[in-house]
């Protein structure tokens, strides 16, 4: 997890300006709280981090955030530790709102270094090393930074450093560790950890304002804890349990920090607690009497998802994935089910009902694969959203060349053993099944790129709760989406409104490959975006080498043909699908921040946290589109929206500064912006208006109202 994050980080810091405003809010240093080193001796340095007022970086378990990283270049022989984490503070935005775990002000961040016993006295060494942080204000920028530490060889041991000895071995000293004096022991019991703290004879010192602080993700950082006083030296926390963190953890690990400190001079703000973790039956209740009261600055945790809200997640779910039916991306599937059902019609109503079950177990068990991917990955430490596969050049390459071959096979082309299409007498076999099987499948690949009403607070929802409630939710999208088709199965009445089979079935099955042809232009313009010139000019070779493939296989394999056709038919096949997907499979490209786009007048900048901070300082209104070429309904908002007269005249009128955020390719920042508003997904789209805190936040699906109505608030 700690590699994905510096990963991230590096990604984030690719670009020259934002290192550049990185170090106007952060000076990173490296200072030794010895003179020297000497052979074979361990010593400590620290990594120092100056932070400006209102700015924060952060912890080893951030919250919001990401860790600062260390990656040393020591001369051979050297080895360091990693990072000794000091005791972390609450990170709060400027509403109040707890983002995360870490540091401001001036920091030491101290690491022991082992040098070699070979070294020669009356030599120098220099440490160095490259450090990455993210740093938060309002806005967050990552920042990178290299540095270094020349220091001399001795024989005897160094003196202590004038000006870093004595606070460097502070640091340390009051680094987090347990006490002798002090006991812990911890139940789980739902959603919330009942964490005992209790301080025998020994304890000379009566700590105030505590607060837990988890090594992981197992409990909600941005969540209140409580904290009841028992006496002098009992207290008991409750604290809520993170969505994302383990079910069956079986321990707790982390920092219990006191304003007062833990030792009577008011030293070490943090003690080590690892302790083991009980589950339900093995709780008990110590819940202290009212008058006890409890500390000031906590409230009684609630929480956060009750039954009732799940239920109306579930249900804006359901009707999200109902509407899935009605976008374009998956209209082409569409086409190959109505098929079908006109194929069905007049058969056995078992037969009919048979395939329209196995058509939503291929929708169910799609839905349940992705929601697996996402919650394996997501337990890795990765940052997902909804259609994250389409991200993924290789992914929509492997799609665009799936559908190619559908859609020859409708043109009639070839003739396939797999019948996507459902049409002919191979619904009445196996194959059939297969068919309506693989089209639920398919429905919900090509679905992905739609984000429909009602979908993005689900999916938002889904990304963010337990896996429980997270497969909950991907379930009922998948219920919506294929509730039309089984009712249309079940209910033998309806289908017989639908014409019966014959001739012009041909002409109807050639003509619905159109969609399908379309589909894959669109997903070569999707393409276009995620790689080069040239890349994508092998994309469109190796497609038309699929197809040559194809039609051999169609030309030399049809029935009743002999062997050795058959045979050079399927090698053909083989020979030219092999050279179109190593020609066409696109080449992975460094993700970065799309250009400035001039469109109908209007002048896109590309988004980043801090382009929106300066355009505040300046009282504009700021108009943010947070996009991708794989989302249909975003390119349908685009051209509804920004080729009305009366839009591109109110934007030019109030100098309206545009912004767009580009998701086409995974982008972290873009990432970490949506979930501060519980999204996942896009189309989304927010209004800055001058003089308020917070963005007025637009519906998916955009009208020109819609946006004249938000914009014309200030």
């Amino acid at each position: 997890m700690r590699l994905l994050r510096s990963l991230v980080i590096l990604l984030c810091g690719l670009t020259t300006a934002l290192a550049t405003r990185a170090e106007s809010h952060v000076q990173a240093s490296l200072v030794a709280a010895d003179t020297g080193i000497q052979p074979g001796h361990t010593f400590t340095v620290a990594l120092r981090l100056v932070h400006e007022p209102h700015w924060h970086t952060y912890w080893l378990n951030p919250g919001t955030g990401l860790a600062t990283t260390i990656d040393w270049k020591l001369p051979e022989g050297f080895h360091a530790s990693a990072i000794q984490w000091p005791a972390p503070i609450v990170i709060k935005d400027h509403t109040g709102t707890v983002t995360g775990n870490g540091y401001d002000g001036d920091t030491l961040l101290p690491v022991e270094i082992t040098a070699p016993a070979d070294l020669a006295p009356g030599t120098t060494v220099q440490l160095k090393a490259t450090v990455d942080w993210l740093m938060c204000s309002d806005v967050c920028i990552p920042g990178s930074g290299d540095i270094s530490l020349t220091l001399p060889v001795t024989a005897a041991a160094p003196a202590p450093d004038a000006t870093w000895g004595e606070k460097i071995r502070g640091v340390v000293a009051d680094l987090p560790r347990p006490l002798p004096a002090w006991h812990f022991d911890a139940q789980r019991t739902g959603d919330t950890i009942t964490l005992h703290v209790t301080g025998d004879a020994a304890a000379d010192h009566t700590p105030r304002g505590l607060h837990f602080f988890a090594d992981d993700n197992l409990i909600a950082y941005e969540q209140p804890q409580n904290v009841v006083s028992s006496g002098a030296h009992i207290f008991t926390l409750t604290l809520p349990v993170s969505p994302d963190g383990p079910a069956n953890a079986t321990e707790l690990h982390g920092v219990l920090t006191s304003e007062t400190g833990w030792l009577a001079d008011g030293s070490l703000r943090g003690l080590r607690v690892d302790t083991p973790l009980a589950h339900d039956g093995a709780a008990r209740n110590t819940a202290a009497p009212a008058d006890h009261g409890s500390e000031a600055g906590t409230s009684t945790f609630a929480s956060p998802s009750s039954t009732g809200s799940l239920g109306g997640t579930l249900l804006l779910a359901f009707l999200g994935g109902l509407i899935l039916n009605l976008m374009p991306c998956v209209f082409p599937v569409l086409g190959l089910k109505i098929l079908g059902f006109v194929n069905q019609a007049g058969h056995a109503r078992s037969r009919v009902i048979t395939h329209g079950l196995v058509f939503t177990a291929g929708v169910l068990l799609s839905f349940w694969t992705l929601a697996g991917v996402l919650a394996v990955l997501r337990a890795g430490g990765a940052k997902l959203g909804w259609g994250f596969q389409l991200q993924s050049p290789a992914f929509v390459f492997g799609l665009a060349v799936l559908l190619l071959v559908f859609a020859l096979n409708m043109s009639g082309v070839f003739e396939f053993g797999l019948r996507a299409t459902a049409v002919g007498s191979g619904l009445q076999t196996k194959s059939g099944l297969t068919g309506s099987f693989f089209t639920g499948v398919l429905a919900t690949i090509v679905a992905t790129p739609c984000s429909a009403p009602f979908l993005a607070p689900a999916l938002g929802a889904a990304l963010a709760l337990s896996t429980a409630a997270s497969f909950a939710i991907f379930t009922a999208i998948a219920l919506g989406l294929s509730t039309p088709y089984l009712l249309l199965s079940i209910f033998p009445s309806a289908i017989k409104i639908l014409p019966r089979p014959g001739a012009w079935m041909e002409t109807f099955k050639q003509f619905m490959a159109f969609p399908l042809y379309a589909t894959v232009g669109y997903l070569v313009w999707v393409l276009a975006g995620q790689t080069s010139d040239d890349g994508l000019q092998n994309v469109l070779f190796g497609l038309v080498l699929v197809a040559l493939g194809v039609w051999f296989y169609g030309r030399w394999h049809a029935p009743g043909t002999s062997t050795g056709r058959a045979r050079f038919g399927s090698g053909a096949l083989i020979v030219c699908a092999a050279l179109g997907l190593w020609l066409g499979w696109p080449a992975p490209v460094a993700a970065g921040p799309a250009g400035t786009v001039v469109q109908n007048g209007l002048t896109w900048q590309p988004w980043s946290p801090e382009a929106v901070a300066k355009l505040r300082a300046e009282n504009r209104i700021i108009y943010v589109d947070f996009t991708a070429r794989w989302c249909a309904t975003c390119q349908t908002n685009k051209r509804i929206v920004f080729h009305n007269d009366e839009v591109l005249q109110t934007f030019a009128a109030k100098n309206i500064a545009t912004l767009r955020g580009d998701w086409t390719n995974q982008d972290p920042r873009i990432t970490a912006e949506l979930a501060k508003y519980h999204r996942s997904a896009v189309p989304f789209n927010v209004v800055w208006l001058p003089g308020r805190t917070e963005p007025v936040i637009l519906p998916e699906l955009l009208t020109p109202s819609t946006v004249l109505d938000a914009v014309r608030q200030n």
